[in-house]
């Protein structure tokens, strides 16, 4: 049977009471300047990023790749390089391009040298990061954001993964400082395979409420059946679609499924055809980041915070941004126990926390399922310390602190 976590008071380990409003910077320090170097511009977290550098009292340049068409201008950017097109599912045509750019490094780079430091966010940008600055700005310190672990770097043997770390360990032991969003990449990857690793700062992947309030977000519905499950943000996990769609087709009734964000490739070319044809399960399109939240959480019974991209590797170790959009809004958050995200729930007293085989324990569990005990899991969702979920000024400081010190970590 699934475990479920009933609790009714605030945890009251994170930062207190927050003015989501307030719109001042929260560092009480003068402006600082980061190049900021990311892989894909039309990312909607790397807008989240330069939003929260940006409330943290940093000014930005930011440079980077793009999916698609490039962004013309982008709010709260100082100043936009875009550095060419790459396609999301090709390493090799990326690799590609970040080598020619490694080779052109006086065609883009040069504007580095104006900044305070440098934020590299994955390892191909900590690649350019780090020639660029030996290039223009020697003194620069350079961060890297890990936020994401790609498969080729992280198995255990295999000649791709050998050259990529010992490439990374050489950048990292460079580097001034390392950005994670999950404890797990610390303890899980980093610890492992490096000696010689720089400070280490963990920023969660918390909501910006903007001037959204708590008063905004309306209650879940009532109980089930049928019980409604929303799966938002990347939607690129196959394993999960399939484990939904099994479930609505073999259980009419019992479950539906509100679908939004950005569908990517790995979830499957023949995705639209899937939920097309299985009743229960609805693709809604993207959604508004924060406005919408309220909203398409509150139509939901449970947040589906699961992802099975990378099994065993950075889908075991990551705490997905709906971990933190569905808390944050209320919402019950189903995951797999024993994982980073099922660890983080128990430590909360939240959630659902299911064992595998996940098809069969997701089946029984929405089936026993009573009234009584969905109370319970919205009770202590409802209770939990909002500042788990959300940005507030001590978060701002940290950050602002971490990037912020001319010459490195303070």
């Amino acid at each position: 049977m699934p475990r479920l976590s009933f609790r009714y008071q605030g945890s009251g380990v994170c930062s207190g009471d927050i003015d989501v409003t307030d719109q001042s910077q929260p560092t009480g320090e003068a402006l600082r300047r980061i190049a900021y170097i990311v892989h894909d511009l039309n990312d909607p977290a790397v807008s989240r990023r330069v939003t929260t550098l940006g409330r943290a009292g940093i000014t930005i340049d930011l440079f980077g790749f793009h999916r698609g068409v490039a962004p013309a201008k982008l709010p709260g950017v100082a100043s936009l390089h875009p550095l060419g097109e790459t396609f999301d599912g090709r390493f090799l045509q990326r690799s590609e391009a970040v080598a020619a750019r490694w080779w052109k490094l006086g065609d883009w780079a040069a504007p580095v040298a104006g900044a305070q430091a440098i934020v590299a966010r994955n390892l191909e940008m900590l690649l350019l990061a780090d020639a660029a600055r030996r290039r223009f700005a020697p003194h620069l310190p350079v961060y890297y954001e890990l936020l994401d672990i790609h498969r080729l770097v992280a198995r255990d043997s295999g000649v791709p993964a050998i050259l990529l770390r010992r490439l990374e360990g050489a950048l990292i032991a460079r580097a001034a400082g390392i950005i994670i969003s999950s404890p797990a990449f610390e303890t899980e990857y980093l610890r492992r395979w490096y000696r010689r690793i720089p400070p280490i700062l963990l920023v969660e992947n918390k909501v910006m409420p903007g001037g959204l309030t708590p008063i905004d977000r309306p209650l879940p519905k009532k109980p089930g059946p049928p019980w409604r499950i929303g799966w938002f943000g990347a939607i690129r996990c196959r394993r999960s679609l399939l484990i939904l769609a099994d479930l609505a087709r073999k259980h009419p009734g019992l479950i539906e499924v509100d679908i939004r964000g950005r569908v990517t490739g790995p979830v499957g070319a023949d995705f639209a055809d899937i939920v097309a044809a299985t009743p229960g399960l609805t693709y809604h399109g993207p959604y508004r980041y924060p406005d919408d939240l309220p909203t398409i959480y509150a139509a939901t019974h449970f947040s589906w915070a699961i992802d099975f991209y990378e099994e065993g590797l950075n889908s075991s170790w990551l705490l997905p941004n709906r971990l933190y959009e569905g808390g944050w809004c209320g919402a019950v958050p189903i995951a797999v126990d024993g994982v980073e995200t099922g660890r983080w729930l128990a430590r909360q007293g939240l959630g659902v926390r299911l064992e595998e085989p996940l098809a069969e324990s997701l089946g029984r569990f929405l089936e026993g399922l009573s009234a009584g005990q969905y109370a319970g899991l919205v009770a202590a969702a409802g209770a939990a310390d909002r500042g788990l979920f959300e940005w507030g000024r001590e978060d701002f400081r940290r950050l602002a602190g971490f990037v912020g010190a001319v010459g490195g970590v303070p």
